[in-house]
């Protein structure tokens, strides 16, 4: 087991850890949480011996292996499968072993470094290594492709891999999922839940840890605390000794209830009920964290926009792509959608399909490959890229983007002005001048933020806009987001973020862009299901291969990919019991008292469902009517006006219908 005991850390002038102890038994898996700058990382290093403790004791078992996540960007030539392999370090040793036994010619020493290479897995450890690189997102022509012809969120990718490769009793990950998508984070939560070392992690993904970790550390005030259970478990057990914060609790409180009010907008309604339940989970998990998160003193909102266009945008047969060498590369094709005025989107998709194309191509950062992208009047575009720098320049600061950006939008706003804008952003004193370049990533995405906000644009194009967010600049983010009056386009591995924003979602997948008719539980089902196809294959692949290596005599295989395990299926529910002829007749009463009761309510519901399905046809021929590009600008106009209509009828009529279920519930209730 990992012990600490009485230890103090300082590095330089600041604690890090003041008379800290803890202890972790073998196998637990271990979420370590705490502010940005708390000490995480050097806690990581007291771990690896990279720091020493200024006091107290560290003991970790002599014979455990360490494995973690390189921090460089790897230069080399190496095929990334061998890159990979390079990872297992037992495999490493015995073919070091062959090769000097090979060199003295040690007949006996051959064959003990044969053993060795198949006590470590040799035969299929290619296999086991291009399954890691495909879970992360490599596409098959790719794992045995140069490491240094990859950039650079995909060098890191390799280095996870590398680590993953490695066979450990201690895993230390620190912020493994900020160059993943959603996709590559469903499968790397997978593979740790199925990890039998003990793990430690940092990150600032909630669902993440919840999905595997049993123990959480809080570091805060130089001090460790451990709580035993998953990050939301951590927030529960934590507000319980914070609830004399109450000035602070109110104030999340009312925060909170703007989510509340997308809850009740869309929960009356039958397409969008899985959605609304998801947020609804979402919101009661807010309810136990928002003691915990209130401590944090960053929020921010986006302003109110100029105008709303309605429509925002029309698609019609749009083709996106990039220019290549040998010509245009077409990645989705054929896209005839309509983007609304409050519309809310999450574009899911692999790894590799477009959506961050697709994304670029919206906020006119590249051009389409085909077909016409009609903008409505007025439209303003906010686009936060995945990679910050591509629209930030690393030799200014921020002042200075404040300055250029304010030329364009706002030319009468004075320095001071923007000085002050900043400070809300944690831009202050010389931070504003501080060159990009050397900015954290925390502090790079702030900026961007800092930016879409003096916009005011009226659709949000968001890229990855977690990657470098702590657990409080992700709350504040998730309620700007939701306060925000305009039109949200978002790509996210957050899957909080993504249930608590997003009302509806497109996939982009096989080269086309649709709607994908569920919620996240649902697109994860999805991944599994996909994943379980290609299983099929790769583990008869794998088979052939290992019987080809012994059938050759070679002591390891030919490459193979494998693929993640199958979910695990949910215990049978248990069977009812059985109900006498006396209680059905009472039974039988009663829900003829209710049902009497209820009646009226029950009937002016189903003409608001009636209402809603004859609206729901109307506004889809609205909007396949605007996707018409032979429309005058007045039939457009109309038709946006109507749109705009329907949707507040809609509104006031999902109002009533839940007013009418809550009395409904209340008659049941009440009858006990």
């Amino acid at each position: 087991m990992i012990t600490l005991r009485n230890v103090v850390l300082r590095r330089g002038t600041k604690v890090v850890l003041d008379d800290a102890s803890v202890v972790l038994q073998p196998g637990e898996k271990v979420g370590l949480v705490g502010r940005n700058g708390a000490g995480k990382s050097s806690l990581f290093a007291l771990l690896t011996d990279r720091l020493h403790s200024d006091k107290g004791d560290v003991e970790i078992p002599r014979h455990w292996a360490l494995a973690e996540v390189a921090q460089h960007m790897p230069e080399t030539d190496m095929p990334a499968t061998e890159f990979v392999l390079e990872g297992d370090i037992r495999l490493m040793a015995a073919r070091q072993a062959l090769a000097d036994a090979e060199a003295a010619d040690d007949g006996h020493a051959i064959a003990d470094a044969y053993a060795q290479l198949m006590d470590a897995g040799s035969l299929d450890a290619p296999a086991r290594a291009q399954a890691l690189l495909m879970g992360l997102g490599f596409k098959g022509t790719q794992v045995d492709a140069p490491v240094n012809s990859f950039s650079g969120g995909w060098r890191m990718r390799l280095q996870l891999a590398r680590a993953l490769m490695c066979p450990s009793d201690l895993m230390l990950l620190d912020e493994p999922t900020n160059h993943l998508d959603l996709d590559a984070l469903v499968w790397l939560e997978a593979w740790l839940q199925r990890y039998e070392g003990t793990l430690i992690i940092i990150s600032h993904d909630r669902e993440f840890l919840d999905a595997i970790t049993k123990v959480t550390l809080h570091l805060d005030d130089a001090k460790l605390h451990r709580y035993g259970g998953n990050y939301t478990a951590f927030e529960s057990m934590r507000a319980e000794r914070m609830l004399q914060q109450q000035q602070a609790f109110d104030k999340q409180q009312e925060r909170m209830a703007h989510l509340q009010k997308f809850i009740d907008r869309f929960k009356a309604k039958a397409s969008k009920a899985k959605q609304a339940q998801s947020r609804v989970k979402a919101l009661e998990r807010m309810e136990k964290l928002a003691p915990v998160l209130t401590a944090s003193d960053f929020s921010f909102e986006f302003r109110e926009p100029l105008n709303l266009p309605n429509p925002m945008l029309m698609f019609d047969t749009v083709s996106v792509g990039y220019d290549t060498d040998e010509g245009e590369k077409v990645i989705v094709r054929g896209i005839d959608r309509s983007v609304l005025a409050g519309q809310r989107f999450g574009i899911l998709g692999a790894n590799g399909q477009g959506k961050s194309t697709f994304v670029k191509t919206v906020a006119r950062m590249q051009r389409a490959m085909g077909g016409t992208i009609t903008e409505g009047k007025g439209l303003s575009i906010g686009y936060f890229a995945q990679q910050e720098m591509d629209v930030l320049r690393p030799d200014e600061g921020p002042l200075m983007h404040m300055i250029r950006l304010a030329k364009e939008v706002s030319p009468n706003a004075r320095e001071q002005e923007l000085r002050d804008f900043l400070g809300q952003f944690r831009f202050v004193g010389d931070m504003v001048n501080q060159e990009v370049g050397s900015l954290s990533g925390g502090e790079k995405a702030r900026l961007v933020l800092a930016m879409l906000v003096w916009q005011r644009p009226n659709l949000l194009l968001l890229d990855e806009p977690t990657n470098h967010l702590d657990l409080q600049t992700r709350e504040a983010l998730s309620m700007a987001l939701n306060e925000f009056e305009g039109t949200v386009m978002l790509v996210s591995h957050d899957r909080a973020l993504l249930r608590e924003v997003c009302d509806e979602f497109w996939l982009v997948a096989d080269g086309k862009l649709a709607p994908f008719d569920g919620d996240l539980d649902d697109y994860q089902r999805w991944l599994l299901e996909q994943s379980k196809e290609a299983a099929k294959l790769a583990k008869e692949q794998a088979k052939q291969a290992i019987r080809e290596a012994r059938a050759t005599g070679k002591a390891e295989a030919p490459a193979t990919v494998a693929a993640p395990a199958p979910a695990v299926a949910p215990p049978p529910a248990a069977a009812p019991a059985p109900v006498k002829r006396e209680d059905r007749k009472l039974s039988g009463q009663a829900r003829q008292k209710l049902n009497e009761q209820t009646r009226p309510l029950r009937k002016e519901m189903e003409q608001i469902d009636a209402k809603m399905k004859v609206w729901a046809e109307e506004r889809a021929a609205l909007e396949a009517q605007l996707s018409n590009p032979g429309q005058t600008a007045a039939q457009i106009a109309e038709a946006g006006k109507r749109l705009k209509a329907i949707g507040d009828e809609i509104e006031e009529a999902e109002m009533r219908w839940l007013e009418l279920s809550e009395q409904v519930d209340a008659i049941h209730a009440a009858a006990g």
